[in-house]
């Protein structure tokens, strides 16, 4: 695993290359935008079949990066579910396999634009949180110091080619999605630049961890 290892208003923190952010100091693991069952969504809407997937893909991908970092604390950011009926048409594997996923942790769930209300899978439902000297909430808020946030799905264009990454500066950081089936938006978009002051940086996320100037 090669992260990138950097500080937020005090706080140690290490990006990882799958997206998620850990915090060492608080053996805690941070990851937003899972949108779990966008697939059901989708299809319930009449839109595209989508394989029935991304839930599995996402899940595994998150115990990795639990396992890794020995989290004993997750926060999902928001948007953990693609609306709130698709915690509820989850298939039962998925259901036992975030079970022992919560297992002797403690599970935050913040709440999200897509699922603005509690969820029935165990752990706690938040607005937003505090950590480690951060606060935690989904969507960033102007003026705000230390906070950590998601929702907008942030990508960043090297070379031509455009990955999700995280975006931060001296006083906040904005998490790229973790799920599968997520699109995203670029870094050079006003409603993302305006948020930042310079310097400010994007880790892009793959292979490893990869920082540069935005």
């Amino acid at each position: 695993m090669t992260a990138h290892a950097f500080t937020l208003c005090n706080t140690p923190l290490r990006a990882l290359p799958s997206g998620a952010l850990h915090i060492p100091g608080e053996a805690a693991l941070c990851v937003s935008d899972l949108h779990l069952g966008k697939s059901d969504r989708i299809a319930r809407r009449g839109g595209a079949l989508l394989p029935p997937y991304e839930a599995r893909e996402t899940l595994a991908r998150l115990e990795a990066d639990i396992l890794a970092t020995e989290a004993r604390h997750v926060i999902c950011l928001g948007d953990s579910f693609d609306d709130l009926a698709a915690q509820g048409s989850l298939g039962e594997a998925e259901r036992l396999w975030l079970a022992r996923l919560q297992a002797g942790r403690r599970w935050v769930w913040i709440e999200g634009n897509h699922d603005p209300g509690p969820v029935e899978l165990g752990g706690t439902h938040l607005a937003e949180a505090a950590l480690g000297g951060l606060i935690f909430r989904h969507i960033a808020v102007d003026g705000a110091t230390g906070e950590v946030s998601g929702h907008y799905h942030p990508k960043h264009r090297v070379g031509g080619t455009a990955r999700a990454a995280f975006l931060y500066d001296k006083s906040r950081l904005i998490l790229p999605a973790y799920g599968t089936y997520t699109g995203g938006l670029s870094s050079a978009d006003p409603v993302l630049s305006v948020l930042f002051q310079k310097p400010a940086i994007a880790v892009l996320t793959g292979a490893k961890a990869i920082p540069v100037p935005f």
